[in-house]
């Protein structure tokens, strides 16, 4: 076989590039993602989206604080394991993304599970995403995907509306996790994971840590604790 056809031939197997907007399976997903040359790339509801630069105010930093305030609570709740941005295999056509999950170890009786190639198979119990506006596909057809596949609880940051959404899945439909006049969220599916919106939308970590603190100080906090270690 001569050179030109040797090209020919291995140019057919070379995955072509991966756009927004491609509808594809998720093994082909996969399999353009892993030859891509992209740092984040997701898969909702059959169409890809590539991640655009993330700026520092708008995503990076408060990713950092959030993560701050999960990596906390993770400390002190064995059985428990968060991670910054992992491809989550949810179904055929969602490959996910998220900025970070908070789930309870399969070994604990959580309901997401490490594949043999590293990758999050099912629905972790907290998902979290950063999104620019209301307007964000966060709050559109991820949102449904996640709703569809069981995630327990869904937290969205909307930057430019300086705002915190937490929604809990209730009857296969998600509700929004009410405030306390206190100004604190918690959840119930983590029970002690305390969030003092207000002062995390500020960036006073100083107040959000010391409100989670209080948290994990609780009876329900502790109970938890001794469920997921029995």
């Amino acid at each position: 076989m001569t050179a030109p056809q040797l090209t020919r031939q291995s140019s057919r197997f070379q995955a072509p590039p991966l756009e927004s907007g491609d509808r594809l399976t998720r093994p082909e997903f996969e399999r353009r993602y892993a030859a891509a040359a992209v740092t984040k790339a997701e898969l909702i509801e059959g169409v890809v989206y590539v991640a655009s630069p993330l700026r520092f105010q708008q995503h990076a930093e408060p990713h950092s604080r959030l993560d701050t305030w999960l990596g906390t609570y993770v400390a002190f709740t064995p059985g428990t394991r968060s991670g910054i941005e992992p491809t989550v295999r949810l179904d055929l056509d969602n490959e996910p993304q998220p900025d970070i999950v908070l789930l309870i170890d399969e070994l604990a009786g959580g309901r997401a599970r490490l594949s043999e190639d590293g990758y999050l198979e099912g629905s972790p119990e907290l998902v979290i995403e950063i999104a620019p506006s209301s307007a964000a596909i966060d709050l559109g057809d991820k949102k449904q995907a996640y709703r569809r596949n069981g995630v327990a609880e869904y937290l969205v940051w909307q930057v430019f509306e300086n705002k915190v959404d937490w929604y809990v899945l209730n009857d296969g439909d998600y509700q929004s996790l009410p405030m306390g006049d206190d100004g604190i969220i918690r959840s119930r599916q983590f029970p002690g994971l305390w969030l003092a919106v207000s002062a995390i939308l500020q960036g006073d970590m100083a107040q959000v840590l010391a409100v989670l603190q209080l948290g994990l100080q609780s009876p329900e906090h502790e109970a938890f604790v001794v469920s997921l270690e029995g």
